[in-house]
């Protein structure tokens, strides 16, 4: 792991939020839902998951304009990992929302077409926010909800990312590409140095163009690997046979090769 990876994606407690946060955890079990748990705000960062579900919107120009159906889901797959390493500097998990609570946004490209977004938090307990991106001019419609079940593991506490994200072409009827997320990890909360991770496996799947991209997310082993590494493949999903290949580091640089 480079000096900068460790500055941005680690942190280490002082003496009092590392004994609060300890304090807390002893009061967990194994496996127990944390979402019912009041966390310190050290451990918080200063936005709602309302808020947060932007970060995936901030490079759309990625996916207009794109006329080959296989460039499309490959431009696709781009706009979908190039929102990940949006995040604050540390081991952060954003505010539940209320219920009810809202968050809308507004954006302008440069060739001053715009898109409009809302999120609102439709169930508090279990947790569900809903989403809806459009930009009409454009004809992008992207909708979906994030339901995050959070789990205590014991030196780690675990984000499953449950729901779906779907991106619509208006102008392509019946083209829906279904995006499933990773989960998140967050290591070392009892000993060691604290670590988010991004692990296990994602899809972004269009069965109209018959292809899919099938995505691991790779944790950091005791002895082996490296953080943040990711691998996938892209795909002709009746045939099975392999169109590109996807490595490199979900924080920093990946690379999609072309392997036809």
């Amino acid at each position: 792991m480079s000096e900068e990876e460790i500055s941005n994606d680690t942190e280490v407690l002082d003496d009092e939020p590392r004994s609060i946060l300890l304090g807390l955890i002893s009061q967990l079990r194994k496996g127990m839902d944390l979402h019912r748990v009041t966390l310190p705000t050290f451990v918080l960062e200063p936005r709602s998951m309302l808020e947060r579900i932007t970060d995936f919107m901030s490079h759309p120009e990625l996916i207009l304009r794109q006329e080959d159906p296989v460039i499309r889901f490959v431009s696709v797959v781009r706009y979908y990992l190039s929102g990940w390493h949006i995040k604050p500097k540390g081991v952060k998990k954003p505010y539940n929302p209320v219920l009810g609570e809202h968050f809308r946004a507004r954006w302008q490209f440069r060739d001053k077409t715009e898109a409009y977004f809302v999120s609102e938090q439709v169930s508090h307990h279990p947790p569900i926010s809903a989403y809806y991106y459009a930009s009409p001019e454009n004809n992008l419609i992207i909708s979906g909800d994030i339901r995050p079940k959070s789990k205590f593991l014991g030196n780690s506490a675990a984000t499953l990312m449950q729901g779906e994200s779907k991106i619509y072409f208006t102008n392509r009827p019946g083209e829906v590409y279904r995006i499933a997320m990773p989960n998140v990890y967050a290591r070392g909360i009892l000993f060691g140095r604290m670590v988010m991770e991004l692990g296990d496996n994602s899809t972004v799947r269009c069965e109209k163009n018959d292809l899919i991209c099938e995505l691991e997310f790779r944790t950091k082993g005791f002895f082996t690997g490296s953080y943040n590494s990711i691998y996938g493949k892209i795909k002709r999903e009746s045939t099975g046979e392999i169109l590109y290949e996807i490595t490199g580091k979900w924080i920093d640089i990946m690379y999609i090769k072309d392997v036809k």
